[in-house]
């Protein structure tokens, strides 16, 4: 199958441990996304890997019995292990503290310890079979001080580090779930809430299982999702996935369902803000994104954004002593029995001895996605985008792949509109920070420039400008896109860019189409700039009504006095220039020298004589001289004047 098949893949570099076959137990703490192998016998081997180097470490500890749970504290300060029902052991790892082993059993009688999650680098929570145990571990004086508690009854728990959150199973059914919040030493008791479960025939009864629940970070917001299998007398036996919005203040909230459209055994992955669900049976994963509207489904209800697809084949390298330096790696299993899945993106193979993290690929998404404005939305929200999207743009507007205008239409405001929330960001930030914090705000952050921000620039050089060089795609319909670019960018009120204004003009004058240059000018379909003007005066070779369309614009513009006066004199329309420059009240301030020169230039003496004789009266009327200030270098014109003219043609100063 061909690699634009696969738009799911596990990680080049996964985290390698020893496998299944050689330790005891495989853990793995979900917090620093570490695996812990054990190995009992003696003394309890530990060799722990976590995704970078330095996270990885190996250590020996006394064999007091089975290895139950165990995990780092966050930095790898404080190890904590779980042994027994009761109790939970814990070995210093911070520098120059004593490397011994202190132990804190749980304060509820007869209570069972179910496992333990930290909550900072020495805040620790007991989950129990009935309630939680909200600790502080002192490590100087190996002891732990117990900052809160909660008695409930316990099912099965489950965490989610990214937001520190504590989702507990309670009731007979253990479908009534009670969360609990934990930042900075404290413990916060959030809204509890039902998951409905589905309608079985009596007398039998179902309950929650945890496998069926998975807890995750999905657009900023947590989410519970719960794995809804239908009963297979109903009318739709096909499974489901429910998303809870789980908020930090407030009710749970039903927000969502992703219809998996079969039946059997579900994994539940999020990668870059998408839930992937992986299905056993098939050996084929899909992929859903909340934030995409069905316009065919109810409000909320989601079917997958992309065919079911299998994630891409891994191979295996072989390592060892046994290892041949010509054998081939060995392809993995993929969708293994022995496959355990964690939040968000990690995959765990304990028999191979691999952690992987899942990753999308966005480039096969484009061809699987023929909705291009739909494809739009979805590649917009995703990390790594910015050369997908330009890929799509590219291939919309060439080849066989070409796309009507409304098309491109939809896709320029898309792009645009998320370019002007940005640019909006920006400016209220820099005003924030230009008139100071205020009273009881809290400190502003930059706006992140994320890859989905795509400016005239990125269109220009990855799009546009190549674009405009096709010889197989009609010269109207490359202005058309042009123009749609630019009315885009308009709509969302950015200043258009001059060097997008130049590609248009290129274009008309390539495509000898001036009379639709001169409209879009006359018009103000092009904006009045001096770069615009420049290029102008450049095609009067090509297209002599440039020069006067020119010197229309530079007037419109007020700012460019200078330029247009160059532009004449260059022209040897060194009248014109005077005019111009006399209409505009700046003839005191002229240089001399600068018309002299260019009336000389002209060889026309009579031309040179006016010049000279208006720069004479200028001289006399504001300094009552008509004389040339040597500050004005205007030597060797008086010599030249004297010599064609004779010295009795220079103005005498005036008697009183």
């Amino acid at each position: 199958m061909s690699e634009e098949h696969y738009y799911l893949e596990l990680c080049e570099n996964p985290v390698q441990f020893e496998n299944a076959s050689s330790v005891n137990n495989v853990f793995f703490d979900e917090a620093n996304k570490q695996v812990f192998a054990v190995r009992s016998g003696g003394a309890t081997g530990v060799v722990v890997k976590g995704p970078e180097d330095k996270s990885s470490v190996a250590f020996r500890m006394d064999d007091k019995g089975e290895v139950k749970c165990i995990k780092f504290s966050i930095g790898n300060k404080i190890l904590a292990v779980q042994r027994t029902p009761k109790s939970v052991d814990f070995i210093n790892f911070i520098p120059d503290y004593p490397h011994l082993e202190f132990s804190q059993e749980c304060k509820m009688k007869n209570a069972s310890i179910l496992g333990f999650c930290w909550t900072n680098w020495n805040e620790i929570v007991f989950i129990t079979d009935q309630g939680i145990e909200f600790y502080q571990v002192l490590p100087d004086k190996r002891s732990l001080k117990l900052l809160k508690s909660q008695s409930i009854n316990v099912n099965w728990y489950m965490y989610c580090p990214e937001t520190a959150v504590i989702l507990l199973s309670t009731t007979f059914q253990g479908n009534v779930l009670q969360p609990f919040a934990f930042k900075s030493g404290t413990m916060s008791k959030m809204s509890k809430f039902e998951i409905e479960l589905p309608v079985v025939p009596k007398p039998a009864k179902l309950n929650l299982s945890e496998r069926d629940i998975a807890v995750a970070n999905i657009y900023g917001q947590l989410y519970v999702m719960y794995l809804k299998h239908h009963s297979r007398t109903t009318d739709s036996p096909c499974a489901e996935v429910i998303l809870y919005q789980l908020p930090r203040e407030g009710s749970c909230k039903k927000t969502n369902v992703l219809k998996l459209n079969t039946t059997g055994k579900f994994a539940l992955n999020v990668v870059d803000n998408l839930v992937v669900v992986h299905h056993q049976s098939t050996q084929t994963s899909i992929i859903f994104d909340i934030k995409l509207r069905e316009p065919d489904c109810g409000l909320n209800v989601h079917q997958p954004v992309l065919p079911p697809r299998s994630i891409h084949p891994y191979r295996i390298p072989l390592t060892g002593p046994s290892a041949v330096p010509s054998q081939p790696p060995v392809p993995c299993e993929l969708y293994s029995s022995s496959w355990s899945v964690f939040q968000p993106d990690i995959i765990i193979s304990a028999s191979e001895g691999y952690q992987w993290y899942l990753q999308v690929k966005l480039p096969p998404t484009v061809n699987l996605l023929q909705d291009k404005g739909k494809l739009i939305d979805f590649l917009l929200r995703r990390r790594d985008c910015k050369m997908v999207i330009l890929s799509v743009c590219s291939q919309m507007l060439n080849g066989e792949d070409k796309g009507s205008l409304p098309v491109v239409a939809t896709v320029f405001d898309k792009l645009n509109q998320v370019f002007k929330e940005y640019l909006e960001a920006e400016q209220t930030y820099t005003v924030a920070m230009e008139s100071g914090p205020s009273r009881g705000s809290t400190a502003r952050e930059r706006p992140v420039r994320t890859q989905a921000v795509i400016d005239q620039s990125d269109m220009y050089t990855h799009v546009l400008s190549s674009f405009t060089e096709k010889k197989d795609v009609s010269h109207k319909f490359i202005i058309a896109v042009l123009m749609e670019y630019i009315r885009s960018l308009n709509q969302v009120q950015i200043t258009v860019q001059h060097y997008l204004y130049e590609l248009v003009i290129k274009t008309l004058v390539h495509h000898s189409l001036f009379y639709m240059l001169h409209q879009f000018l006359q018009y103000h379909v092009l904006s009045d700039s001096k770069p615009l003007a420049c290029l102008l005066l450049s095609l009067e070779g090509t297209y002599p009504a440039a020069h006067q369309l020119s010197l229309d614009m530079l007037k419109r513009l007020s700012t460019a006095n200078d330029e247009i006066v160059e532009v004449l004199l260059s022209k040897q329309q060194v009248l014109g220039a005077l005019r111009f420059i006399r209409s505009v009240g700046g003839n005191d301030n002229i240089s001399a020298r600068k018309f002299l020169d260019a009336a000389l230039q002209t060889a026309d003496q009579m031309l040179f004589y006016t010049i000279f004789r208006f720069f004479e009266q200028r001289n006399l009327r504001l300094r009552g001289s008509p004389s040339f200030n040597p500050g004005e270098h205007c030597e060797e014109h008086v010599v030249y004047f004297k010599q064609v003219f004779g010295e009795q043609a220079l103005m005498k100063q005036a008697t009183v």
